[in-house]
């Protein structure tokens, strides 16, 4: 990884813990609303096991974080770690720059709506950088590797297990806004991940063909292949280039074909996953 993509990812990994900061901060803490979670877990486990809150939520943390370097890959426990740390650290800060940290909406329904929105983005940017905000998003994050189940529903399935147990613990309003805000969030979470991975695959028969696989090859720095292909209607043989390209390179490429080929025969499918080994 080059010095310029290191500074970006960690950018964006800063960005995306102060996301989830301010959610949890000004919307998810004034709600007084325990969407399934780590620290709900550890609420409804203090009923049973003689130990402080802090003390098992710090183990339970702590566990998932090691099963997150075993299951998931060192990359993936090592910024989960550095978030785990970073989200704290920035409500600590937003404790003293806003101290009166009251219900903003003064509703705890639309708390926690607007909770589930902000914090989705910064969940999403986290992945998107082969990272989480730790907790309940370890076990989503294995369950959506080795089972292939899309991430925000494996996280709310995870959620939804301890919003079940959270029935010990909290009345029925505070369960069902729990089951709500956990089934919401893994909608959402989806929506906002889909955007970030959705790429295009691109298909153009032209009779510049030449000239546009230079151009995804040197100029996007993306991957081609060509195939051989013949006509229906007048039994000619042509050459299809196909390449799939992410947003922006998509946009490059459109209006590299405007100016090079406007003759030219294309078709755009959305891609929005792909299993391949990188080349070296």
């Amino acid at each position: 990884m080059k010095g310029k993509e290191y500074v970006k990812e960690g950018f964006l990994i800063i960005l995306g813990s102060f996301i989830a900061a301010c959610a949890i901060y000004f919307f998810l803490v004034p709600s007084h609303v325990a969407i399934g979670s780590v620290g709900g877990l550890a609420i409804v486990l203090e009923k049973f096991i003689p130990l402080r809150l802090s003390v098992i939520t710090f183990i339970l943390n702590a566990l998932l974080l090691i099963i997150g370097f075993l299951f998931v890959g060192k990359e993936f426990g090592f910024k989960t770690v550095c978030t785990s740390l970073l989200i704290p650290i920035m409500m600590g800060g937003l404790e003293i720059v806003c101290p009166d940290n009251s219900a903003i909406m003064g509703d705890p329904f639309l708390d926690l709506i607007f909770y589930i929105f902000i914090v989705s983005i910064g969940q999403a940017v986290l992945f998107y950088c082969n990272a989480s905000s730790g907790g309940l998003d370890i076990v989503g994050k294995i369950i959506n590797k080795y089972l292939h189940v899309e991430l925000g529903q494996a996280i709310a399935a995870s959620g939804m297990f301890v919003s079940m147990l959270s029935m010990l613990v909290y009345d029925k309003k505070s369960v069902l806004l729990s089951f709500f805000g956990t089934y919401l969030s893994g909608i959402v979470l989806d929506h906002f991940i889909f955007g970030f991975n959705i790429k295009k695959r691109v298909c153009i028969i032209s009779k510049k063909e030449e000239e546009i696989a230079d151009f995804i090859l040197h100029q996007l720095h993306s991957g081609a292949t060509i195939y051989e292909a013949t006509g229906a209607y007048d039994n000619k043989a042509r050459r299809e280039i196909i390449t799939i390209v992410n947003k922006s390179e998509y946009s490059k490429l459109m209006n590299f074909m405007n100016k090079t080929d406007k003759d030219a025969f294309i078709t755009v499918y959305t891609v929005s996953e792909m299993l391949y080994r990188p080349k070296i």
